[in-house]
């Protein structure tokens, strides 16, 4: 891919990594409920589901989706079931009710759960693959090797929302010393499991 239209490229990504979605309010839960390092690791996981949504483009996923109003309605109530669990964990997870001192360095879970999680949130958004979709076949020319650019584009846009994460995981670890209060965390779980669900009622309610 030319430098230049990779530029082009990096710049119309950055509004779409930046816009909010449950992966960025997956990120958010964690950099408040369990502290920087957490969120790093779910930053991670999301980066990686990017990067298989775009080759999963690549080879024809999103014009399918766009296509067959079943697939899109498969993917679109998985990814809604995958928030309303999300929401429900949150919302009755007492492990989170810690102090942000005692969470910095013991994390509740292992790093690969919060890979994983992050993941499953990328992979089971219709709507990110259909964005993704939308946008790398305008960069793509087709005269040259196709899995080389979609390789580009899926590390650029992958990596625009892990340098976005990594900036909530480090204003999140401020943010969270306000809620050292077992009312504060208790209400913030809350609101966050709520938040979780509400997503995923929106994305089941949405249309192609």
């Amino acid at each position: 891919m030319p430098f230049d239209t990779w530029l082009v490229f990096l710049v119309v990504s950055i509004l779409p990594a930046l816009s909010p979605g449950p992966a960025i309010f997956l990120a958010i839960s964690n950099a408040l409920r369990f502290g920087p390092k957490a969120t790093c690791y779910s930053a991670l996981g999301n980066a990686a589901g990017l990067v298989v949504v775009g080759f999963a483009v690549a080879f024809g996923l999103g014009a399918l989706m766009a296509a067959s109003a079943t697939l899109f309605t498969v993917v679109k109530f998985a990814g809604a079931a995958y928030l309303v669990y999300l929401g429900i964990k949150v919302w009755r997870d007492k492990s989170v009710l810690q102090t942000p001192e005692a969470t910095v360095t013991a994390l509740p879970r292992k790093p690969v759960a919060y890979l994983l999680e992050a993941f499953f949130v990328s992979v089971l958004n219709p709507k990110a693959i259909l964005v993704i979709g939308a946008l790398f076949p305008l960069f793509m020319d087709l005269s040259k090797p196709v899995v080389a650019q979609v390789f580009v584009m899926s590390i650029t846009y992958a990596g625009l929302c892990l340098l976005n994460h990594f900036a909530l995981a480090f204003l999140g670890g401020h943010v969270r010393r306000f809620f050292s209060s077992e009312k504060r965390m208790r209400a913030l779980r809350r609101s966050l499991g709520g938040g979780f669900v509400a997503f995923g009622a929106a994305l089941a309610a949405t249309t192609r």
